[in-house]
């Protein structure tokens, strides 16, 4: 009776073992790999895209995607590499070490470009969804995409901007020597120019300094009508106070690094009404404004914040990288990636799609100024 007693639980648990054997042999891992700055001073960005990727990948899980004829679980294997060159090439190697299927990051060119050498070299695809260079497609790499507009767009489109609606004749120019904001300080130029304006001073800073009070002080002598920085909010914001402090009136101008929501908690009140003009690398036409807008609201409930800037292209470029995997019916970087370089994607951010080079085509910018504390809107272009 006992002998028996003890086989019923026995039998039991073989049987849940060979169910749970059968259940993992009917699945597949595939590992994203996802890299931005979790430490350093835009760390609140990184988080926001990390938080993105999240979204995606929970999604994807809870659709039951089949790749393979195996049930598909998407792991998401996040890493810092702190806006630094050297730490994302680091991260990168890693990735590759990790056996991921597809990388999704980084967040600024300085760190995409170098990190793309690596990718290239294993073989993986990699999406970013923020960083602007012109560069990184430029190298020649078959599986280096990105979804969102290039320096070319931005920059070239703020300079016509500041001319045109601005009336500004007079412009100085100050960047970060970083990848991102000496590439877009100069297509800011480029378009500044090319509408008549002269730029009467061109200074430089790092992506970590706090002090411009020499840059400022040398910038107020030649009284510009417009201040373009390229660079990130985290020195924007001091840098704005100071402008303030000096009684520098100018508008400010900036790329998609300064365009976020914590602009206003770095830059406080010398933030301005109407004084900050800024451009991100994407925008949201009218017939995607209501799947958009619910996408941010479901962020917001998640998370408890709002979304900064780029969560939404991440997530695009996650389930983006998804799709190209079901279409192609595998999750192999050679198998997928044909398929991603004809993939028509329609995601919360627009209608996804490459060119040859791994831009995406038809990208579009979004102007915005800031008033009463928050971004405001000016328009959307092509």
């Amino acid at each position: 009776m006992s002998f028996k007693t003890k086989m019923i639980p026995l039998a039991g648990a073989i049987a849940f073992a060979f169910a749970g054997a059968a259940s993992a042999a009917d699945e597949v891992v595939i590992k994203i790999g996802h890299v931005g700055p979790i430490s350093g001073a835009i760390a609140h960005l990184g988080k926001d895209n990390e938080n993105g990727a999240k979204m995606a990948i929970e999604e994807l899980n809870t659709k039951g995607l089949m790749i393979g004829g195996k049930k598909a679980k998407f792991e998401l294997l996040a890493e810092d590499d702190a806006a630094d060159p050297k730490q994302a090439t680091t991260v990168a190697q890693k990735l590759v070490d990790a056996k991921v299927n597809g990388v999704i990051g980084h967040l600024n060119s300085g760190t995409t470009i170098p990190a793309s050498k690596i990718y290239n070299d294993a073989g993986l695809v990699q999406i970013s969804p923020s960083a602007t260079n012109p560069k990184y497609t430029q190298q020649g790499f078959k599986g280096a995409f990105r979804v969102v507009a290039n320096d070319g767009q931005l920059g070239g489109t703020l300079g016509r901007y500041a001319v045109q609606i601005n009336k500004a004749k007079k412009i100085a120019v100050i960047d970060d020597k970083t990848a991102y904001g000496e590439g877009v300080a100069a297509e800011f130029i480029k378009g500044a120019k090319g509408k008549g304006a002269e730029v009467v001073v061109q200074e430089h800073t790092t992506d970590k300094s706090t002090d411009f009070s020499a840059i400022l002080t040398t910038i107020k002598a030649k009284n510009p009508d417009v201040i373009f920085f390229g660079g990130m909010d985290a020195v924007a914001g001091p840098m704005l106070r100071q402008m303030k402090a000096l009684g520098i009136n100018a508008k400010f101008m900036g790329g998609d690094g300064i365009c976020t929501a914590d602009l206003v908690k770095l830059a406080g009140d010398a933030i301005g009404e109407g004084q900050v003009v800024c451009a991100e690398a994407g925008g949201v036409l009218d017939a995607q404004k209501a799947a958009n807008e619910k996408w941010k609201a479901d962020y917001k409930k998640k998370f408890g914040v709002e979304v900064e800037i780029y969560a939404p292209y991440v997530y695009d470029a996650v389930m983006t990288m998804a799709q190209a995997m079901k279409e192609a019916n595998s999750a192999d970087s050679a198998k997928y990636l044909p398929f991603l370089k004809k993939i028509k994607y329609h995601g919360v951010t627009g209608d996804i799609s490459f060119d040859d080079k791994g831009d995406i085509k038809d990208g579009t910018l979004t102007l915005y100024t800031y008033k009463g504390g928050k971004r405001d809107l000016l328009a959307v272009t092509k």
